[in-house]
């Protein structure tokens, strides 16, 4: 099955928008998992909050006020009624304290372990790590929203090879390929989608994985 990428993002974001609860505090990474809210089940409300500081942001937006409130990645926000803005120390105060209830964000790298490696590529100039650090040690659940393979290459290894975030956090993996609960016997595949193989997902994963019986379908 042949997806372009504007299907592959949209397919892992309602995947991943069903883990979300009913009133959790979600904190979301730039890029792909800011498509999430757009595919929460109906009756399913969250609070999103923004490591520079808004709980209970909104959509982006581009009214005049809108050039003067931006989110963590630096692009056009909004709060929604009854939003708040706050200051850096007491957003991270939220995410240190274990009040986030789940960050979803993109790796580079996950491995068996859970280790996660999702700020640097060495000898290329990137942006910096942000908040990521805190929010995967702070949050309650670790969910990587991601494609599987990287031009053919897995970013699902037996070990990270790249600078890590976090040692041990992750909780899930959402790829366009399956769900993968992270064990502490390893990788477990708990959720298939039926355009792949099972012996195709283990061929696009650098790590050993123990398939799930039954196999659901991530669809």
């Amino acid at each position: 099955m042949q997806m372009d990428k504007v299907q592959i993002r949209e397919l892992i974001a309602g995947r991943v928008a069903r883990e979300l609860n009913d009133g959790d505090v979600v904190n979301l990474g730039i890029g792909l998992p800011t498509m999430i809210p757009s595919f929460l089940p109906d009756g399913v409300e969250v609070i999103l909050e923004a490591e520079n500081g808004i709980v209970g942001a909104g959509p982006a937006t581009d009214t005049f006020s809108a050039r003067y409130v931006v989110d963590a990645g630096g692009k056009q926000a909004s709060a929604i009624p009854g939003g708040a803005f706050i200051d850096s120390a007491t957003s991270f105060g939220l995410i240190r304290g274990g009040h986030i209830d789940a960050t979803v964000l993109g790796a580079l790298e996950v491995d068996a372990k859970g280790n996660l490696a999702n700020w640097i590529i060495p000898g290329k100039m990137l942006p910096g790590m942000g908040g990521a650090m805190d929010l995967v040690v702070g949050a309650k659940r670790v969910i990587v929203a991601m494609e599987h393979t990287q031009k053919g290459r897995p970013k699902i290894l037996e070990a990270c090879t790249l600078p890590l975030t976090a040692v041990e956090c992750v909780d899930l993996i959402v790829t366009e390929m399956g769900v993968i609960e992270v064990t502490p016997d390893g990788l477990v595949l708990k959720e298939i989608n039926p355009a792949f193989t099972v012996d195709e997902v283990r061929e696009a994963t650098g790590a050993e994985l123990t398939i799930a019986e039954p196999l659901p379908s991530m669809l």
